[in-house]
């Protein structure tokens, strides 16, 4: 049941500005700079006051290897564009070559991205943060031996490792337009984690996600697949969306949430055929928040990167319940964002596939698989493990130390928070010069 907000929310927000530099390759679809353009636009809507920002410490060998086989980290490591010719074998073992391409920094990529998700849920398993934001994660068709999808590591499956330490249940929703394969097949035979995904079924990649998918053994019905079909509007998704998340939550009462925010669900997408608005996505993100349970939102797809960087901005918004305006801030990609220079998309003018016939088929379907799940299922007391990262920042003892006459390090700064009752929008007290790109200003303007 939505609980009603008694205190500010805590919001960690995780990035390497190192993220955008990588690059696939020519022609490649998938464009990490998407990432840094989402970070300019946080910054410039003025929302990273209210945030605390953290660059996550990149994930050990060991880390990585805590899900995935050790041989298949070692070839990640070790192999690079300049060998690539020594390592033909590994490539076809690993799916690596074509759609996974072995770039330059693939490892140290692999790292940021896996190291970002670890962190976050290290921050809600020790209650420093409600809410954990990784827009580096959420590359969810990555196996355990096996590169998929642009996807070579999963963060999200080593995050839920790390939030199981500490939580008894675990539900994962993805919204991506492709099936999350990789994490329903790491937790298909467990009750522990429940997931939880709508996408395009039918002729798309990765082909699977079908409806009688649910898991085996102890995992039977904790698996649940929603399969859509083309140009899907923001009202039929909701249709559909709600009453199942909503018994979701009834029935297997979460103890955190990992949300994989996948922008290729959205109108306009280079490769995903859904006709949904930012509108449309981010109330799948304020539908979670609403719970306050902790909560971890993830990156994921998104191949039109103006877009993305739009979807992803608005949802950090929707975590920090800010509203922003519709105009968009000046930032150093803002050509990207013409003609409009608008934050919302117009909505798509696409047929949708989906009947109201078909939808209610199928959400008569999930809820019976739903009815048949056992409602919250316990677990035995256990020992907890150590943390992934033991050295938590905590920064308490550095500022009580520091000294008063010298700036505090740029780490420490950057993870306070504004307090709300501030009335300069200058960056430093004092200064008197108001910032035209401050988003609250500007939504006041527009309202």
């Amino acid at each position: 049941m939505p609980v009603k907000e008694h205190g500010k929310r805590r919001v960690a927000y995780f990035y390497d500005s190192n993220v955008g530099n990588y690059y696939y390759g020519q022609g490649h679809v998938m464009k990490p700079h998407r990432i840094r353009m989402t970070h300019h636009l946080v910054m410039n809507y003025g929302l990273y006051r209210e945030l605390e920002v953290y660059r996550p410490f990149p994930a050990s060998f060991d880390e990585m290897t805590k899900f995935h086989s050790e041989d298949y980290i070692n070839f990640l490591k070790t192999a690079s564009p300049d060998n690539l010719k020594l390592y033909n074998k590994q490539m076809l073992k690993f799916n690596v070559g074509e759609d996974c391409p072995l770039f330059d920094g693939l490892y140290e990529f692999c790292q940021l991205s896996s190291g970002g998700s670890l962190a976050a849920a290290v921050k809600l398993n020790k209650q420093k943060a409600d809410i954990a934001i990784n827009w580096m994660g959420g590359l969810h068709h990555a196996k355990k031996s096996e590169a998929s999808g642009f996807c070579y590591t999963n963060d999200i499956v080593l995050g839920i490792l790390e939030l199981l330490k500490y939580h008894k249940r675990v539900l994962y929703v993805d919204i991506d337009v492709h099936h999350g394969d990789g994490v329903e097949e790491a937790f298909f035979t467990t009750d522990r984690v429940m997931t939880v995904s709508f996408h395009k079924y039918g002729d798309f990649f990765p082909g699977t996600g079908e409806l009688k998918d649910v898991g085996v053994g102890k995992g039977k019905y904790y698996s649940l697949n929603v399969p859509l079909k083309d140009g899907i509007t923001d009202e039929a998704y909701q249709s559909i969306f709600k009453p199942i998340m909503t018994k979701v939550m009834e029935k297997y009462q979460p103890t955190a949430v990992v949300l994989q925010c996948g922008a290729d669900s959205l109108h306009g997408d280079r490769l995903g055929p859904f006709n949904l608005t930012l509108k449309g996505h981010g109330a799948c993100a304020s539908f979670f928040r609403d719970y306050n349970v902790p909560l971890m939102m993830l990156g994921g797809g998104g191949y039109t990167p103006r877009n993305v960087a739009r979807c992803w901005a608005y949802e950090t918004a929707i975590a920090l319940d800010r509203e922003v305006a519709n105009v968009l801030p000046y930032n150093d990609y803002f050509e990207y964002f013409g003609p409009t220079y608008k934050l919302h998309l117009d909505p798509g003018t696409g047929n949708n596939e989906n009947t109201s016939e078909y939808l209610r088929k199928v959400q008569e379907q999930v809820l019976n698989n739903l009815d048949r799940m056992e409602a919250a299922p316990s677990v035995q007391m256990q020992p907890i493990p150590d943390d992934a990262i033991r050295f938590l920042n905590d920064t308490s003892l550095g500022q009580d130390m520091a000294n008063p006459d010298v700036r505090l390090h740029r780490s420490i700064m950057d993870s306070h928070v504004q307090h709300e009752g501030e009335f300069y929008d200058g960056e430093n007290e004092g200064d008197d010069r108001r910032n035209e790109s401050n988003g609250r200003e500007a939504a006041a303007k527009s309202a």
